[in-house]
């Protein structure tokens, strides 16, 4: 229901939303995490459950969220003592002192696997009707027995691709603003090609990424710059191995630490600088061919590895690049005069993002704001 083939059908939802998101966007620039974090979070929710909500009306969407933030707290690394003692989960609660956290642990997946459920259920009683509109949910109901999951099953898989996507598209969003502030040279070659590419009377789409290659490299520079999760998602070895001399039994846990991978100076030269160049100009060990396809983010290592690489991958680097794009030819985005934007000030947890920050952002002309106007009215 992810892949490629199967993203690509999910487009008009994404433009749908991007539209929202612009429209907004340009009446309250202050209010940017939480258009960003809606657009990631109501696509999910159309895509999943087929319901169009409001962030902070619908009550399924407060739930949701409330379970996102959640969990990004709880898996953050060092977030509970058993993290840096694991010894201590093999040990009673009442000894160990963990008590408290396996009862918080029961609650979170109480709350969220009752909330799935629910979710997965009211499409099941739509399908009664003939009501329910494509959705994953509905993908799943109809080949259930295939697949071979339960309700909850399913339920909990639907459910997590919310609680892994609605998060991360919108912190590398806040992550490109970021960048623009401090590298506005880069604003400018990305508004110089989506203008020659898109022209000034309509907004981009989906049709002209492959001709968009710094839309594509600024996206990829900015997971590079900024990874979302940077200290990586844990794997587990299934069997014993040795690496660079050092052997770890099956059952470790590993962590691919995203920060450090993509600051290796001998890959990315200079890598405190945000400088898509690495992704377009053959002189960069980085660089592949031809530009009308690459740079892209299929297999970046910011979505992780092997087996358990990020499902949402291709649903991601849609978003991405459409919203880059959009937001190139639409606005013009600047440091507030007198207003510092820090570059490092990011809220810690399992994925970060930049901590708010104060900007401009502006339509680039009038009848830009008013085609933007008019895609969403």
């Amino acid at each position: 229901m992810t892949m490629h083939a199967a993203a690509t059908s999910y487009q008009p939802t994404q433009v749908w939303e991007s539209e929202r998101m612009l429209y907004d966007l340009l009446r309250a620039p202050e209010k940017y995490e939480l258009f960003f974090e809606r657009y990631a979070g109501a696509l999910i929710m159309r895509l999943g459950y087929g319901k169009e909500i409001e962030l902070g009306e619908d009550p399924y969407a407060r739930d949701i969220l409330k379970v996102v933030h959640t969990v990004e707290r709880v898996a953050s690394p060092g977030a509970y003592l058993v993290d840096a003692f694991p010894v201590l989960m093999h040990l009673p609660a009442w000894l160990s002192g963990t008590y408290a956290t396996q009862q918080e642990a029961a609650r979170l997946h109480n709350f969220e696997i009752k909330l799935f459920r629910e979710l997965l259920l009211e499409v099941r009683e739509k399908m009664k009707t003939g009501k329910a509109p494509k959705c994953f949910s509905r993908t799943f109901l109809e080949r259930q027995s295939e697949f071979g999951l339960s309700d909850d099953e399913g339920a909990y898989v639907i459910g997590t691709l919310f609680e892994a996507g609605a998060g991360t598209t919108a912190a590398a969003m806040m992550s490109f603003v970021l960048s623009m502030c401090h590298y506005p040279e880069w604003q400018k070659k990305v508004q110089k090609e989506v203008d020659r590419v898109v022209g000034d009377e309509r907004l981009p789409d989906f049709s002209d990424i492959p001709q968009l290659p710094t839309v594509r490299a600024i996206a990829k520079e900015t997971l590079r710059w900024r990874p979302v999760t940077a200290g990586g998602v844990p794997h587990e070895l299934i069997k014993d191995d040795v690496y660079e001399g050092f052997f770890f039994p099956a059952g470790t846990n590993i962590h691919a630490n995203q920060w450090a991978i993509h600051r290796d100076p001998e890959l990315h030269p200079d890598p405190e600088t945000f400088n898509p160049d690495r992704w377009l100009l053959p002189g960069y060990a980085t660089y592949r061919e031809t530009l009308d396809r690459f740079p892209n983010l299929q297999n970046f290592s910011a979505f992780g590895f092997g087996r358990r690489i990020c499902p949402g991958m291709n649903i991601a680097e849609n978003s991405l690049h459409l919203l880059i794009a959009r937001i190139a030819w639409a606005t013009e985005i600047s440091k507030k005069p007198g207003v510092e934007v820090p570059l490092y000030d990011y809220a810690a947890g399992f994925n970060v993002q930049p901590k708010p920050f104060v900007f401009d952002l502006k339509a680039r002309s009038a009848a830009r704001k008013k085609i933007v106007d008019m895609a969403w009215q």
